[in-house]
């Protein structure tokens, strides 16, 4: 990428993180419904933070921060950057304003097209990759900022909507679940090198895949509701050890977002409150839930390592922020599809070290080394995934019973 290229998609990713926000009424930015969700105001001043911590203070030796104490209230989880804020709290600050969060990021955003208009021959290739590492880090906020939103929403029995949009009923009839076999052996998995990627998705090695077999397409409503009229909240054979606690304590008897009216069920997105729309597939699951499920089904979930291997064989297309609908699709054709868009995929697959992983250096290397301990793997990206943040070697992670973001279900099996 060239210089010219880097400004570029560098004030196209801050314009976009203001373009979603666009929806927003100001009361809206400072919600913070449950501990793992963000404002959209803390999101906003956080990635700005990002560039003037990572970028500015170590490089434009001119720059003069706007608030010193930005860097305690927008740090997010950094140790080794200083103390930051408690995360349960984010959402009792009503100061600093939306309007100073938004010249807060002109503050950093002039600074920084500064240095990188003229960037100090020894540091202009740690600048490029910060800059670089800043802006993908800043899509994934954008991401965050929509599931957020959508948990932030969800608690208001207005269902207020963030995206009025109509989504049209599926007209042709979604495929069968189908199957297709992949044979095993050695392959590589991991970042070939080509382009960016996280630290987390490197080195590229090898590993041993057993013969399997993937479903065609992602589990449907349709088809998870045939579990929980089977009895698949209530039966204990089916749920891990903390898979069970957890269903209890919490009292799940559906995925997140579903409700009961009228006898019906129903379902709340980022459109707001609708019938629940049997084609789609379903969303924001838990990793116990599609575990239990595939339980049921007599079937897995899929390694990651069988996943990127498929989905290697296809290209990166699917439905994701691009297309402007905010809300998973259902198959449109037969054979393998959807592996990339629509939903997160999870897969059985504990997230750890790859062989030789080595984390960034200093302070960066708290970005994604440290959180390799009592997470699950996902891949695939989902409806607010922006297109050009994904690539067959990508690993998400979350703890295995969360499910307030845009995660799914394709079953595996052995061949």
């Amino acid at each position: 990428m060239s210089d010219a290229a880097l400004i570029e998609r560098f004030k196209m990713v801050r314009a976009r993180s203001e373009t979603l926000c666009a929806p927003l009424k100001v009361e809206d930015y400072c919600i913070q419904a449950m501990e793992n969700v963000s404002p959209p105001k803390w999101h906003l001043a956080h990635v700005t933070w990002f560039f003037e911590m990572f970028v500015l203070v170590p490089f434009a030796k001119q720059y003069r921060m706007l608030h010193n104490e930005y860097a305690y209230l927008f740090n997010s989880y950094y140790e080794t950057a200083g103390p930051f804020f408690p995360r349960p709290q984010r959402g009792m600050l009503s100061r600093p304003t939306v309007a100073e969060v938004y010249s807060y990021r002109v503050h950093v955003d002039v600074a920084l097209l500064e240095l990188l208009a003229n960037p100090p021959a020894q540091h202009a290739s740690d600048i490029r990759e910060r800059v670089l590492l800043g802006i993908e880090h800043e899509i994934q906020h954008q991401e965050l900022l929509l599931m957020d939103t959508l948990y932030n929403f969800s608690i208001n029995p207005l269902h207020p909507a963030y995206h009025n949009i109509q989504i049209q009923s599926q007209t042709a009839v979604v495929p069968g679940m189908d199957w297709q076999e992949f044979a095993g052996g050695i392959i590589e998995i991991g970042h070939d090198g080509n382009g960016f990627s996280y630290d987390n998705e490197r080195p590229r090695h090898r590993t041993l895949l057993q013969d399997f077999r993937l479903g065609t397409r992602l589990v449907t409503n349709a088809e998870y509701l045939a579990f929980i009229e089977d009895g698949g909240y209530r039966r204990v054979d089916l749920w891990l050890s903390d898979a069970w606690r957890t269903l209890n304590s919490q009292q799940w008897q559906a995925p997140l977002y579903w409700f009961k009216q009228d006898g019906s069920w129903w379902h709340f997105d980022l459109t707001g409150a609708h019938a629940l729309r049997m084609d789609e597939p379903v969303s924001h699951l838990s990793y116990y839930e599609a575990d239990a499920y595939a339980r049921w089904a007599d079937k897995r979930l899929p390694t990651e390592a069988e996943w990127e291997h498929s989905a290697s064989t296809k290209t990166i297309t699917g439905n994701f922020l691009d297309a402007g609908l905010f809300v998973p699709q259902p198959a449109g054709h037969a054979g393998l599809t959807q592996m990339y868009g629509d939903l997160w995929e999870w897969t059985q697959s504990a997230y750890l070290p790859y062989p030789g992983f080595r984390p960034l250096p200093s302070t960066l290397g708290e970005y994604n080394g440290k959180f390799m301990s009592d997470q699950m793997v996902l891949r695939g990206g989902c409806c607010v995934t922006p297109h050009d943040h994904l690539r067959a070697s990508y690993r998400n992670f979350f703890r295995p019973a969360d499910r307030w973001m845009f995660s799914g279900l394709r079953l595996a099996d052995d061949a």
